[in-house]
């Protein structure tokens, strides 16, 4: 993959560092030691309160008899807030320079996804989303003027790339109007139509020339990310909890659910960081299979924890839901999320079939405890507890059989790497 030959910017100790408005150069795909910013790391807390008020929406309406219909509007939602946050992520990867003009444009996207978070109830209550539209838009416009920004202060091949970007970005910033102006039953339709063609945008802007992402600080910027979506999910299911307790005296029907989803969540923290996922990030093609792919991620990660509140009031007989139906709100999602995780994560790193087989062969599991009743949520937990152990075992082994044949041959073994 070609990288950019641009010097980073200036270190923070220079003069030039400290003027308010500077260049917008690529950064260089090499730099060292490159981390997430401050900055960073308050626009994702800042997109997780939208993605909160997506997770409530989707347990009033599953508890409310109506989950079909809230799949399919938090499915809409997540991927606004999820597409979003990730065309930052990519292009702060690459463009980053913390002037006050960036810090400014970046603070409008935070702006812009708190309108969206304020439009998720009619969204989904009434089917409303001119909120969610205008806060999106108000993300996009901001996204346009750092693309049409970047490309000013460069030429050739990348400036046409950053005129790509603020050309697709506008386009369909404008097609999205469909969910506001067109009769409900199109609306499915132009979510569809529009979702593919916004992935389509950055693969056509950088056919000729990539952005000069970091990969290291790519993952790294994923994986903040997830951990602040299971942080989110831990703290809602600690409420319900705490609700069902308070106002039920149910410790005994809530104690199972916490403690299976909590195993559920450790499992899922685990599991992600058990690799270090920046060494298979080398292409865009590569990039942007990994990345699109954490829309499942994310989203049934978030699921986890509203399929936790679910089950609270189910178990406490708030929701008029059979016990079967909640405990799939859990189960479900888990599967999916160990499912992607596998898909975009571990099976580069995994030797062997058995290695290869511990997660695929858990969503399996974790799909079968659905039907164990009111110890299903517990069930499942214990299952991806033992996922982590068995991981970790067939790590170790191999590590051994490593480090023996190293020994043996007078060679350092290499770890595995897809």
């Amino acid at each position: 993959m070609t990288t950019s030959s641009t010097p980073p910017p200036a270190s923070s100790g220079t003069p030039a560092n400290r003027r308010p408005l500077r260049r917008l150069a690529a950064r260089d795909r090499g730099e060292a030691h490159r981390v997430a910013s401050p900055l960073e790391l308050f626009f994702d807390l800042c997109f997780v309160v939208a993605i909160a008020q997506a997770g409530v929406e989707l347990v009033h309406a599953i508890t409310g008899g109506h989950a079909a219909e809230g799949i399919l509007n938090y499915g809409m939602v997540f991927f606004a807030i999820w597409w979003a946050w990730m065309n930052f992520a990519w292009f702060a990867s690459a463009y980053d320079n913390d002037d006050v003009l960036y810090r400014l444009v970046t603070l409008v996207q935070i702006a812009g996804v708190l309108v969206l978070a304020a439009g998720v109830s009619r969204a989904f209550e009434e089917h409303e989303f001119l909120v969610v539209w205008l806060g999106y838009v108000i993300m996009r416009v901001a996204m346009t003027a750092q693309w049409l920004r970047a490309a000013r202060s460069t030429e050739g091949a990348e400036r046409t790339m950053g005129l790509r970007y603020a050309a697709g970005v506008s386009l369909c910033m404008i097609g999205w109007l469909g969910l506001v102006v067109l009769p409900e039953g199109a609306r499915v339709w132009v979510f569809v139509v529009m979702a593919v063609l916004e992935m389509c945008v950055p693969p056509y802007a950088e056919k000729d020339h990539p952005t000069s992402w970091h990969p290291h600080h790519i993952s790294e910027r994923y994986g903040l990310f997830t951990i602040i979506v299971l942080g989110e999910t831990i703290a809602a299911a600690t409420v319900a909890v705490k609700s069902g307790v308070d106002e039920n005296d149910a410790l005994g029907e809530l104690l199972p659910i916490a403690a299976g989803g909590l195993l559920i969540i450790f499992a899922a923290w685990w599991i992600y960081f058990a690799v270090p996922i920046h060494g298979h990030l080398r292409t865009n093609r590569q990039a942007f299979l990994w990345g699109y792919g954490h829309y499942l991620i994310f989203s049934s990660a978030a699921a986890v924890g509203a399929g936790l509140e679910v089950a609270v009031e189910q178990a406490v007989g708030k929701a008029h839901l059979s016990t079967l139906e909640a405990s799939a709100a859990v189960t479900l999602p888990t599967a999916l999320y160990l499912l992607t995780v596998w898909a975009l994560h571990s099976r580069y790193y995994k030797v062997g079939i058995a290695q290869q087989l511990v997660l695929p062969t858990t969503a399996l599991l974790v799909i079968v405890c659905t039907f164990l009743g009111s110890w299903a949520v517990f069930a499942a937990g214990l299952v991806s507890a033992l996922a982590v152990a068995a991981g970790v075992a067939l790590a170790a082994r191999g590590g051994l059989r490593e480090r023996g044949a190293s020994g043996s041959s007078g060679e350092r073994a290499t770890s595995p790497a897809g």
